[in-house]
């Protein structure tokens, strides 16, 4: 194996880094090994304030910003360690680092993701790709989703209409349509609201296997006005975050719904998302080609989502990208691996379709391991 790259990822959840090791000598390129480091109790809580309010103190900011270069660094030398791997061994570490505020469609858009790859790249002695989403949006694109171009190169199959669907914090679909141009944009709410919601009530980070859920009813009126909100109605290329979907945009959704149990706010929750992505997939029933749903991400591991998700799509062969090499808690690292390799050789990585960008180019910024 001469061809490695590392892929890192924190996403919304705030629940720790991702971390894919990818072999690109193989065809396609494949995950050889994985891990998962968990985010330290206090670095989460910072960031968890810091999302919620949308403002800092800037020394705070660098704080911060310093201390996930640490936590990136930090987890790719265990892993090298724990993998028998050298620095040397590896060609370069393409790493997303946090997001702390995206604003696409604002006077001036902007997106920012901190921690310092100066830091990892010194402190791992490996070459390391930050930065992503900022050329796209130079480009005139939204700078998200970037993870399509990599489902089509891997993904991709000419005998199916596949989408691919990563259930994070945020739900995204790629869209892979033979002899068609590539799409992909976020649908809506993932697992931050009904994260946000257990942590609030039964203090727990997420609710496994949707069993809280289960144990509520869902409510048709606060469903219907969680689904009233006009980020659905607009058409793609969109993207969003939890700058529109968090507890104080649910709280005011809940203003006029008094005295619900938690659980059946959680169960609504967990309609909320699946109904958001089956509305999105019924507008390509037209497909003459067999529709498969490959699904990633934290809420693959959701047994209740997964059974709605199956429920309301039921002309669609709905199932998780591990079964086709990717494991859903690490497609989104392995894609961040992708775009590093693509950056080291200059290749496109952004795809217009998706991002609205003006064109192709080769996204992220190179920070020389010495």
């Amino acid at each position: 194996m001469t061809n490695l790259y590392i892929g890192i990822m924190s996403g919304t959840s705030l629940d720790g880094v991702d971390l894919a090791l990818v072999d690109f000598d193989c065809s396609p390129a494949k995950i050889v090994a994985s891990d998962f480091t968990p985010m330290p109790e206090n670095l989460r809580q910072k960031l968890t304030a810091l999302l919620h309010s949308g403002e800092t103190r800037l020394q705070h900011l660098g704080e911060i910003d310093h201390q996930l270069g640490l936590l990136y660094a930090d987890a790719i030398n265990r892993f090298l360690a724990t993998q028998s791997l050298s620095a040397q061994q590896i060609q370069a570490v393409g790493c997303h680092g946090q997001t702390i505020w995206h604003s696409p469609n604002s006077t001036f858009p902007f997106t920012m993701q901190i921690g310092d790859m100066n830091l990892v790249a010194a402190k791992t002695g490996i070459t390391t790709i930050g930065d992503f989403r900022r050329k796209d949006m130079a480009m005139g694109g939204q700078g998200a989703p970037l993870v399509p171009a990599f489902h089509q190169a891997i993904l991709a199959d000419h005998q199916h209409f596949t989408v691919v669907l990563n259930i994070g914090g945020i739900s995204n679909i790629s869209v892979l349509s033979p002899n068609q141009p590539l799409i992909g944009y976020d649908v809506g709410a993932g697992n931050t609201l009904m994260d946000s919601w257990i942590e609030q009530h039964q203090g727990q980070r997420y609710d496994k296997n949707g069993d809280w859920a289960r144990s509520g009813n869902v409510n048709t009126s606060l469903l219907a006005d969680l689904l009233d909100e006009p980020f659905f109605q607009q058409s793609a290329p969109k993207s969003t975050g939890r700058e529109l979907f968090n507890l104080t945009w649910l709280t005011k959704k809940l203003a006029k719904h008094t005295a619900l149990l938690a659980q059946d706010v959680q169960r609504t929750l967990l309609e909320f998302t699946a109904v958001s992505i089956a509305n999105e997939l019924h507008s390509f029933h037209t497909q003459p080609l067999p529709c498969r749903l490959l699904v990633c991400g934290g809420g693959a591991h959701n047994a209740l989502l997964m059974e709605r998700l199956r429920a309301l799509l039921p002309s669609w062969q709905v199932s998780t990208t591990t079964e086709f090499g990717l494991h859903v808690d690490f497609v989104e690292a392995a894609a961040f691996a992708w775009l590093a390799y693509q950056r080291m050789h200059n290749l496109p990585s952004n795809a217009p379709t998706v991002t609205g960008a003006k064109s192709a180019v080769s996204l992220g910024v190179i920070y020389p391991k010495e």
